[in-house]
């Protein structure tokens, strides 16, 4: 892997289009930002296509009981985490249907763990905590698209059977090789050379937002536009849910109030009611 990766063309190690960002003034800061964050939407759009086919892949699998994993490292691996632990308490399905897994566990989510990121066989042995089954999908999320722990983890889980897939922000990478599916989403230099922080990191978050919703969508978890299977974990999401009730049901708010939080959800409330 060393070798393939003196050859390729990084251009997510490309020099910044800006210099001597220390002499800036703030507002120019920040508009050179904003402007390198318009390039990001267009190339997510770029790769849906791409998108399309990974969902499509994963969906038959989760609908027989398989899981999504997402690994990563640093940025990537929080973004994986951030992901998948938002799913339950959204689209209230079990922690276990989307997992995120971090190079050097939970403790580098706060703190960088020197080398976890280097060592290739550990991804997949992280991952058999989890005893992954040929129904289950790796989606690996690397900016470099090099990370010996997330390129060797995709590259081991496909030989396994599962399916795999790839997020990256260069072209023709080892992790786009190892995957079943590949999503290269081009967003040129960073604004601070090599920051995949800032730009790529917002790439793979919409992608990762693309695919874990579209994936709750088609497996039954909103109806119409409404997140019914919501969990009721603060006063805000009792109040959105009631105001859903009321206006299916053409309830009071006290009734709306009383019969979803006896039900628990809204997609049970409104079950009882039809």
């Amino acid at each position: 892997m060393k070798e393939e990766n003196h050859k390729l063309v990084k251009i997510t190690e490309q020099p910044s289009r800006y210099n001597h960002l220390e002499q800036m003034p703030v507002l120019e800061i920040l508009e050179h930002i904003n402007e390198e964050d318009s390039i990001v939407a267009e190339a997510v759009r770029q790769v849906i296509p791409k998108v399309q086919m990974l969902v499509e892949a994963i969906l038959p699998r989760m609908k027989r009981g398989g899981r999504l994993f997402y690994v990563g490292a640093g940025t990537s691996g929080r973004l994986g985490i951030l992901d998948a632990s938002e799913l339950p308490p959204t689209y209230g399905v079990p922690e276990t249907w989307v997992v995120g897994i971090i190079a050097g566990g939970d403790q580098a989510l706060r703190h960088a763990v020197e080398g976890a990121e280097d060592v290739p066989e550990q991804g997949w042995r992280d991952l058999q905590a989890y005893h992954p089954t040929a129904d289950d999908t790796l989606l690996g999320i690397a900016a470099s698209g090099t990370t010996p722990y997330v390129v060797e983890a995709v590259r081991i889980a496909r030989g396994h059977g599962l399916l795999t897939g790839g997020i990256t922000n260069n072209l023709n990478t080892p992790l786009a090789e190892a995957a079943d599916y590949a999503i290269e989403t081009i967003v040129g230099p960073e604004f601070v050379t090599g920051s995949t922080r800032m730009k790529c990191g917002t790439a793979q978050k919409m992608i990762l937002n693309m695919i874990s919703t579209t994936l709750m969508i088609r497996l039954g978890r909103i109806q119409g536009n409404r997140m019914v299977n919501m969990q009721l974990t603060n006063a805000k999401l009792i109040d959105r849910g009631t105001r859903m009730l009321q206006e299916s049901l053409g309830l009071c708010y006290e009734e709306a109030q009383r019969l979803l939080l006896e039900a628990g959800s809204v997609e049970k409330a409104l079950r009882r009611q039809s």
